[in-house]
Order: structure tokens, then sequence, then C-alpha cells
């Protein structure tokens, strides 16, 4: 055995090992210093806007009547916390139209994503229905408000068709995109081993279109609440829209702003928890920091 051989093969694979590691910990390291960074930073903004806002409103440099100011949004949100509203206990009124905007996202994402899938797959359906599709999503949504609480009267029923008809028009366009996005050869394959559209439809198509309709998800509650919101604001007994209704009714500026502060809050959580499910449903993608 030649001598010159013997010390590439001992020394090159222990000189590479232990880069890798230190690789790996400097990019984690470098990730958490720049998670740190950005939520100091984001929590410096908040507290400036806010600090400047109640300066500004209590100096009277803006009209405190009008724009309120953030202790008085504080004392509303705990007074409704702590005595409840003029409607019932707070957590009543959150539970009414987070129960109204989520039955509304449940069947917008389940509505959008078959029909997506289905006009994506069958192209004799897309060209029949896509003229209607594009004329229904011209008409502004939120003008429907009024004509589903003529129809559906006060009671839930309005509030989630409201729901309904923001959350399907994105989801659908996002399944319909990602079902015409499936790599041809994936299909191809399938039916070379003898698989049935039924099959292709559920063991490649959907897949293959799950990224798209997630990225959907994250706007289409937020469109939720708002249709919830704005159905009980038009006409409703109970929930944070008819809050909103009666605090502007009463001229009452720190109420809206905190039936709004309560909505935002939601509207995070929410966007948390699907977070957490993609990151779940998508363990086998590379994250930001480790590209």
């Amino acid at each position: 055995m030649s001598p010159d051989v013997i010390p590439e093969a001992v020394v090159a694979p222990t000189g590479g090992e232990p880069a890798r590691p230190g690789r790996a910990h400097s990019r984690a390291r470098a990730a958490r210093r720049r998670r740190m960074i950005v939520a100091a930073a984001r929590t410096v903004l908040l507290v400036a806007v806010l600090g400047l806002w109640e300066v500004f409103a209590r100096a009277e440099i803006i009209d405190p009547f009008n724009f309120s100011m953030p202790s008085k949004i504080w004392d509303q949100i705990y007074t409704w916390t702590a005595h409840g509203t003029a409607l019932g206990s707070l957590g009543e009124q959150i539970w009414f139209t987070l129960h109204e905007a989520l039955l509304g996202w449940v069947i917008g994402v389940v509505s959008g994503v078959v029909f997506g899938i289905a006009l994506g797959r069958i192209t004799f359906l897309a060209d029949v229905l896509g003229p209607y599709i594009k004329v229904l999503n011209s008409i502004p949504r939120i003008v429907l408000a009024p004509i589903f609480v003529i129809w559906f009267g006060l009671g839930p029923a309005s509030k989630v068709a409201s729901a309904v008809v923001l959350v399907f028009f994105p989801v659908f366009f996002n399944a319909f995109q990602g079902a015409r996005e499936v790599d041809r050869n994936l299909v191809a394959n399938a039916r070379i081993l003898g698989a049935s559209d039924r099959r292709v439809t559920l063991q490649v198509v959907i897949p293959s279109a799950t990224s798209w309709i997630f990225t959907s998800l994250h706007v289409s509650f937020g469109f939720a609440l708002i249709g919830a919101i704005v159905g009980e604001y038009i006409g409703a007994t109970k929930g944070i829209g008819l809050l909103v209704a009666q605090s502007q009714g009463t001229f009452n500026a720190a109420g809206v702003y905190a039936a709004m502060v309560i909505l935002a809050v939601v509207a995070l959580l929410a966007e948390g928890l699907l977070t957490f499910a993609e990151r779940r449903i998508f363990r086998w993608k590379p994250s930001d920091s480790e590209s």
C-alpha cells in the first residue's frame, strides 16, 4: 500500500466532519438572534406608536373624542371583561362571532377546495362555469351582507353566509391553480401504474395542491371574521360587530377600538394555530433558517 494514499484516506473524512455541526450550530444561533431582534423591534415599534398616540391625545394634538387613547381603550376592555357588556358577557360575544366565522370559514374552505380541484381537473367544467365564477368574483361581497340579512334574518345564518362568500373565492382560486400546477410527470407515472382518475386526484393532485390551499387559509380566516363582523354590524342580536355598532351609535370611540383590538387578538391566535398546523404537515420542507 502506498504511503501517499494512507494520509488522504484518513485525513479527508476526519477533517471534514467537525465543520458540519459547527455550521449548523452557527446557523441556528444566527436564526435565534434574528428572531430576538425582530421581536424586540416589533415591541419597540408597538410601544412607540401607543406612546405617541397617548401623548398626542392627552396634549390634544389629535382629538381625543374621535381618536380616543390607549389608556381609555384598555379601560374599556377591562370594563367589558370584568363587568360584561350591555349584550351580556364579553366571552359570550366573542364566542358568538367566532362561532359564525368558524362555521363560515369551514364551509367556504371545503366548498372552495372541492370546486377548485374539480374545475382544475375537469376542463369542460372550467370552460362552462369559468365566466360565471368571474362575474360572481367581481361583485363586492360586502354589499351582499344586507341581502343575506333580508334572506336569512338577524340570526347567525346571515353572518355565516357573509363569511362563506368572502372565504370561498380566495380558496377556490388557489385550489384551482394548485390543481393546474401539478407536475404532469407525476400524473403520467400514476396513470402508467394503473391509477384511476379518482386515485390520481386523491393521491397526486390534492397532496400537490396542499401548499397552495394552505396559503389561502391564512388570509381566508381573516375574511371570515370580516364577514361575520359586517353581518353583525348591519343587524344582529349578539356579537362583536354589534358592540362596534352600539359603540359608534353612542360616540364611544374607545369601544370601537376595543372591539378592534379583541378581533385582532382572535385573528392572531387563529393565524398562530394555522401556522403551527402547516409546519406539522409540511415538516419535510426546509425552513428559512435552514436554507
